[in-house]
């Protein structure tokens, strides 16, 4: 079993303004992954939006909605990074290979093609009892672990200059 490890601090020239798409599939896990990754993002006093949808397969879909709404809306708060909550369990068939495999995908092309900050959560194990274990904010805290690492890919994003300067004005 892996150990935990101490939260990271965060600086940032900005804060950032965060989505968490949560798949609601599996209730317990997937509670368990907000609760954890609402803690890291709280921590890091960033602000961020909760957005549901009903499995992993549509957590990228959500994710380019978000991107592609400010051809449509340029005066929209854009997001600054992404966290993708979820968890594909096996079953009898090979359904949860695809899933995972293609949310996976789909995280890593919006990624590299829109340079985008993105921690991906999204659990592919075995049983409800692992999903359970990872998902646990006491226990491995995946849900923590994939807001630390859009945190983290966010703070390169800064180095590097590759988020704009605010203009968002609230409505």
């Amino acid at each position: 079993m892996e150990q935990k490890k101490q939260p990271a601090e965060f600086k940032f020239d900005d804060k950032p303004h965060v989505m968490v798409v949560e798949a609601r599939y599996y209730d317990d896990v997937a509670d368990h992954l907000l609760t954890g990754a609402k803690a890291v993002l709280d921590r890091a006093g960033v602000s961020y939006e909760v957005y549901t949808v009903p499995g992993a397969l549509e957590i990228p879909v959500a994710i380019l909605y978000a991107v592609k709404s400010l051809d449509f809306d340029a005066v929209r708060r854009r997001f600054d990074g992404y966290v993708a909550l979820g968890a594909v369990i096996k079953g009898a068939t090979r359904h949860d290979q695809v899933v995972g495999d293609v949310s996976t995908q789909g995280l890593q092309t919006l990624a590299l093609q829109n340079t985008l900050a993105i921690g991906d959560g999204i659990l592919t194990v075995d049983t409800m009892e692992q999903a359970l274990e990872r998902a646990d904010p006491a226990r491995l805290d995946r849900g923590g672990a994939a807001a630390e690492a859009c945190l983290k890919m966010v703070t390169m994003k800064q180095h590097f200059r590759l988020i704009p300067k605010r203009r968002w004005v609230g409505r």
